[in-house]
């Protein structure tokens, strides 16, 4: 299970910080020898954009340790393992873990992590189009999982999307839409979006603005469930409307951490919040999404919800997702 030769040397996006400085992120070349401890060595052959990427790369994430490689997922190619479960050759695919946060992540040509990490790459996905799914579709299907194993099914009325022209969103519209879902998504891009989220089958359109402005403890009764990405103010609207029995899939934040709600949803309405959380999910549930956004996830979002860049454009694209500018999936390619 080992590979006969290591490169010497690896191209990686190294975040560093002096004290009292502003985080700096560059290109640079390091040494093998510079890979952190782990069982798998990994060829990256691509990586992706997530929000909490872009907070990394800016410097947000609160990171604790530095020299720090970032980016939280990537998909590649076994070069030399110590665990009996991956042999080299094999495809294999990581997501969360603290990968990016507390250990040397996927921005990089190469990756040395934990064996319990991995996963094996669907047949279905080559390295990018694993990485088109990513932490984002991985959550997305979480989300549905969770509303579904609670008992929804289409017939129950409307499924609210919020934050849709994202990573999650748009995988999770696109998700529910297949599975024969009345889609209603809420973005604050309506007009340039509007027409990537008709096609990914979203049958109603709203700005967001309209979520954070309900300010009652009960408003009208309008969805059957929700996935929620924003959190804040959008997250405390959504419960206000959410019917009778409804459930919400909550997994985001980037509306704020905050919930400026009351118990009325949950005690008079018998609304579930359904907390859903990627980086620590359970091996066999993770194994269980992967399963099922190979046989689901429709082809066209891989088609046409994807973008690709290089590692030199993150520093670009980090602020840029944090700004809410970049649609659906971004794919760093490092072959």
């Amino acid at each position: 299970m080992t590979s006969p030769a290591l490169p010497d040397t690896f191209r990686a996006l190294l975040l560093t910080k002096e004290e009292g400085q502003a985080v700096h992120a560059e290109v640079t070349t390091l040494p093998v020898g510079d890979l952190p401890e782990g069982e798998v060595t990994v060829r990256v052959q691509a990586s992706d954009l997530n929000y909490k990427d872009g907070l990394a790369v800016t410097g947000k994430l609160g990171i604790r340790t530095y020299p720090m490689v970032p980016g939280i997922d990537f998909a590649g190619t076994v070069l030399d393992s110590r665990d009996e479960r991956y042999a080299v050759g094999d495809a294999v695919t990581l997501t969360g873990w603290g990968v990016g946060e507390r250990h040397w992540g996927g921005y990089s040509e190469l990756a040395r992590v934990k064996a319990d990490w991995l996963v094996r790459t669907p047949a279905r996905f080559g390295a990018a189009e694993a990485m088109a799914v990513g932490t984002a579709g991985l959550t997305a299907m979480l989300c549905v999982m969770a509303l579904e194993d609670a008992g929804l099914k289409p017939e129950a009325g409307d499924v609210l999307v919020t934050g849709a022209a994202g990573g999650v969103g748009s995988v999770a519209v696109s998700l529910l839409a297949a599975r024969g879902y009345r889609v209603v998504t809420s973005t604050g891009r309506v007009e340039e979006e509007g027409g990537f989220l008709r096609g990914l089958g979203a049958a109603e359109l709203l700005h967001r603005d309209e979520l954070s402005a309900l300010k009652k403890p009960l408003e009208k009764e309008r969805w059957a469930a929700a996935v929620d990405v924003v959190g804040g103010e959008t997250l405390a609207g959504v419960l206000a409307s959410t019917k009778y029995g409804g459930h919400v899939a909550a997994c985001g934040l980037a509306g704020g951490m905050q919930l400026p709600a009351t118990v009325m949803p949950f005690i008079l309405r018998g609304v579930t919040l359904h907390g859903v959380d990627s980086v620590q999910c359970p091996a066999d549930k993770r194994q269980r999404a992967w399963d099922r956004l190979a046989a689901e996830l429709p082809q066209a979002l891989l088609d046409h919800g994807v973008q690709t860049a290089q590692l030199e454009d993150l520093p670009r694209l980090a602020g840029e997702i944090l700004a809410g500018q970049v649609r659906g999936r971004t794919v760093i390619t490092l072959e």
